[in-house]
């Protein structure tokens, strides 16, 4: 990919609007009967009317074989190199529901889950429990002292809170709690780097005291937690690209990712109706717009796959709303491939369409991973959408003399 600060030096702006919708965990294996994946088994006659129109390929989020996590691949989508901008999950979570962290904070996201007599899980999420449910017992776990420590355990949504650490000498190099397996028993936190060993023994003195506490809420009666991370330097989108870029997104982690690169945030809780809306209320005060759909994804974590296509079925529903916009660039794509076959993100490359004035259409003709396999893309990074983004947007000049 080229350097950011080369990206920096050569972008202009311009009126134009670019349009990112990201469908989540879009990519998906066939289904033993049918021989075709969730979004080849979808109805989208507006994805793929945007597919004959445009240009499609497929990209790998971080590198080819790899399965990514939501940040990196989000942050791949930005433009920025997710192997030089590590961002922990932690980190997110705070940012997404507005927690100011401190430069020398520590923050982990959390599930709470449900384990067994013998102590091993048997769900990650807790059965979803309820936010209102995550609010209550975020409560109760807040009340535990820790020598030296100032707490913050904070609800986030559904099964899932921040736990945040403040004090002298902590430092974010801890493994996580979280196996992402069932049938298990979770982790210890371990320091990873000498430095962390305090840090370390602190987690886990939470952990135990925060199993006794739960011991009586099932199903939510016990604790993972993963991405333990410090906030990071990272140049923002409207320092990179010369944007004003907006964010319309339900799940905290997502509006954290947007908020950490630039982005003025939209909340919407009512699914892509209200964000299209939204998109269409704000559509003069803003050159990009990031749109963020969450539920393809859930349902592929769920292994149901007839949920994530009736996901996909009412994103191209809403799609005319988008449409009639008329904005100069279009990309639908995925921040990972989520296939029901295996219930969690995988390595396989997204598809891809970019809608444009400006892009030299190719022969496919409908939005699938079978079609975008031989598009004009080709299998491409990740980041390289941006700049092609910009380019049809015409908000770069030319490189070099």
């Amino acid at each position: 990919m080229i350097p950011l600060e080369e990206i920096r030096q050569i972008s202009v702006v311009s009126p134009s609007k670019i349009v990112m919708l990201v469908i989540d965990g879009l990519g998906g294996l066939p289904d033993a009967k049918t021989g075709k994946t969730e979004l080849e088994t979808a109805r989208t006659p507006y994805l793929d009317h945007l597919a004959k129109k445009g240009v499609c390929g497929l990209i790998d989020p971080v590198s080819p074989g790899i399965t990514p996590g939501s940040g990196p691949g989000h942050l791949a989508l930005f433009g920025y190199d997710p192997l030089k901008f590590i961002v922990g999950r932690g980190v997110l979570e705070a940012l997404g529901i507005g927690f100011e962290l401190t430069r020398s904070d520590v923050a982990a996201r959390g599930n709470f889950c449900t384990v067994n007599d013998e102590g091993l899980i048997t769900d990650r999420r807790a059965g979803r429990i309820t936010t209102d449910k995550c609010a209550e017992l975020c409560t109760l776990l807040g009340q535990i002292k820790l020598e030296g420590v100032e707490l913050f355990v904070l609800p986030v949504k559904e099964h899932r809170f921040l736990l945040a650490l403040r004090g002298d000498g902590l430092a974010a190099e801890v493994s996580d709690t979280d196996p992402q397996q069932t049938g298990v028993a979770p982790n210890m936190a371990l320091s990873t780097e000498p430095q962390a060993k305090h840090t370390a023994h602190i987690v886990n003195t939470f952990i135990n005291e925060a199993s006794e506490i739960l011991a009586r809420h099932h199903p939510a009666n016990m604790t993972l937690l993963r991405g333990f991370s410090k906030l990071p330097d990272i140049p923002s989108m409207p320092e990179i690209y010369k944007l004003t870029p907006a964010a319309i997104a339900s799940y905290p982690m997502y509006k954290g990712l947007a908020k950490l690169v630039g982005m003025k945030i939209f909340n919407a809780d009512s699914g892509i109706n209200e964000e299209l809306n939204i998109l269409a209320h704000y559509y003069g005060e803003h050159d990009f717009f990031y749109i963020h759909v969450k539920e393809a994804d859930s349902a592929g974590e769920d292994g149901d796959f007839k949920r994530k296509v009736r996901v996909i079925e009412q994103v191209d529903y809403a799609l005319p709303q988008l449409l009639n916009l008329k904005p100069e660039v279009i990309i639908v794509t995925g921040d990972h491939s989520t296939p029901a076959l295996l219930k969690g993100h995988s390595w396989h490359p997204v598809p891809v369409l970019l809608r444009s004035q400006w892009c030299r259409p190719d022969n496919v003709k409908e939005f699938s991973e079978s079609d975008c396999i031989s598009g004009g893309l080709g299998r491409l990074s990740t980041t390289d959408i941006m700049p092609l983004a910009m380019a049809n947007a015409l908000k770069l000049t030319k490189f070099g003399a």
